[in-house]
């Protein structure tokens, strides 16, 4: 039943919810109709008792509670308030699926089914902090909410989780969130600076949990991948190809996670040298490489990020081979010198260096790759890969994106940091510093790497990387060696 078909349905005047205004604001009052005295009669009655079980407290829980400590000693004092976020609408009165506020998530282990308008609470104390968890409470059946309410109401939506079996699912004290009250003095969350940057830094390490759910994440990512590749022979035969890779990928989002963690690049041909491609509306055209770059996002919210690019015929032209090639070794230069201590930006340095000589090679640069390398004064092959090498990933695909500089791009690579290594080259379709053989040609190669003692661990190594694997996978037809 759609959005539209569930609204021509209201009550009347004297439902305990203010209706009218609910539809005024969706637009439905031209819609509304009565509901019967029969049906008021009746509606609250003959229905079975729902018993209430204590869940069994979720994986996450514990994980969770150590980081509430963490911003409660970040934050003596202070009462702190992290909401969730509400739901955003996307037409008249249809809404977009919700995802909770990263760092509600990353703090209560609510994910993908927390509920909307909940917030997160943290009350100073002598000791440190009380933390309630406000949700708004299920209906009961004799209201009006559980029957009248499309937006919330149960008859609508389904079971809504109960105040104790939250408490018990994620081991925080709950509250009916009428009961919550803002206060003068409250830390927000992305209100304040501090507060934001402190949970957002708070990220940059993995516990054992969140890299168990990365390696989820990325090994379901690679299922994606794989149907892709088996597909290919449809793909190729659909007119608008790329929205069925698109299609394809989001089959095994949804049926394995929680759905995408980012919109699906679906790029072919030259549509792969425009980095944020997600039209994806062209034909996948056999001779033409077509580069995708997909991540599942688990139930737990953690999303894999990968992208590859295959040749659309299953075999690389050797121009493609070449440019393929250029780019693998480039990631595998940041790879060789990952290590903890390293600062986070030398990947970037060790993979454009690989960059800069190849391009001053292939004779695309007015200047030496030396003199492109000059921090001040080059950057010329920068206009063939214009973005950075590598970025941290977790419960965001961008994560930690609101880090301090130092802590970030100029901090230093510790174990537990999870983040990617993904060099590409892209040379436009009307770009006239190539030969024209080159132009449309785009090619990224994007792997999900986890830091430990010992040195990086290729999460995604299982997903073929060098142009030899990518080849027999596509003749396997997307069966793994």
């Amino acid at each position: 039943m759609s959005t539209d078909e569930r609204d021509t349905i209201a009550p009347e005047a004297e439902s305990t919810i203010d209706t009218a205004a609910t539809a005024e604001s969706t637009g439905t009052t031209n819609r509304r109709q009565p509901f019967p005295q029969g049906f008021l009669d009746t509606i609250s009655t003959g229905w079975a008792e729902r018993p209430e079980s204590a869940p069994p407290q979720r994986a996450q829980a514990p994980y969770a509670a150590a980081r509430r400590a963490a911003v409660s000693a970040a934050f003596p004092g202070k009462r702190v308030v992290m909401p969730a976020g509400g739901l955003k609408q996307r037409s008249n009165d249809t809404d977009y699926p919700f995802r909770a506020h990263s760092a509600f998530a990353h703090l209560t282990g609510w994910a993908a089914d927390a509920v909307p308008d909940s917030v997160l609470v943290f009350d100073p104390t002598a000791d440190g902090h009380a933390v309630t968890l406000y949700l708004r409470e299920r209906a009961d059946r004799t209201t009006a909410e559980f029957y009248a309410d499309a937006a919330i109401g149960e008859f609508w939506i389904g079971p809504r989780p109960s105040l104790a079996g939250v408490a018990d699912d994620l081991g925080i004290a709950t509250a009916h969130v009428d009961t919550f009250a803002a206060s003068d003095g409250d830390l927000v969350v992305d209100e304040d600076d501090d507060l934001t940057r402190f949970v957002s830094e708070l990220r940059l390490l993995k516990d054992p949990y969140e890299i168990a759910q990365m390696q989820l994440a990325v090994d379901t990512t690679a299922r994606g991948f794989d149907d892709i590749v088996a597909d290919l022979p449809r793909i190729i035969d659909t007119p608008r190809g790329e929205r069925a890779i698109e299609g394809v990928f989001h089959l095994r989002a949804r049926t394995d996670g929680n759905g995408e963690g980012y919109d699906t690049i679906a790029a072919s041909g030259p549509h792969a040298c425009y980095l944020h491609w997600t039209r994806n509306d062209g034909a996948v055209v056999p001779g033409d490489l077509v580069l995708i770059d997909a991540g599942v996002e688990v139930d737990s919210l953690y999303t894999a990020d990968i992208t590859r690019t295959l040749p659309v015929s299953g075999s690389f032209s050797p121009i493609q081979r070449a440019i393929y090639d250029t780019v693998l070794e480039a990631a595998d230069a940041a790879f060789a010198i990952a290590r903890p201590g390293v600062k986070f930006r030398a990947l970037h340095e060790a993979a454009m260096e690989v960059i800069a000589q190849r391009v001053a090679e292939w004779g695309f640069l007015p200047v030496t790759a030396q003199e492109a390398l000059d921090a001040d004064r080059g950057g010329h092959h920068r206009r063939y890969m214009v973005h950075g090498t590598s970025h941290h990933l977790g419960i965001d695909v961008h994560d930690c994106a609101q880090a301090r500089r130092e802590m970030y791009y100029d901090g230093e690579l510790e174990p537990g940091m999870v983040f990617t290594i993904e060099p590409g080259l892209y040379f436009q379709i009307d770009d006239l510093t190539v030969p024209e053989e080159y132009r449309g040609i785009g090619v990224r190669i994007e792997d999900d790497v986890l830091m430990t003692e010992n040195g990086p661990v290729n999460l995604s190594a299982a997903i073929p990387r060098t142009a030899d694997e990518v080849e027999a996978w596509i003749a396997a037809g997307g069966r793994r060696a």
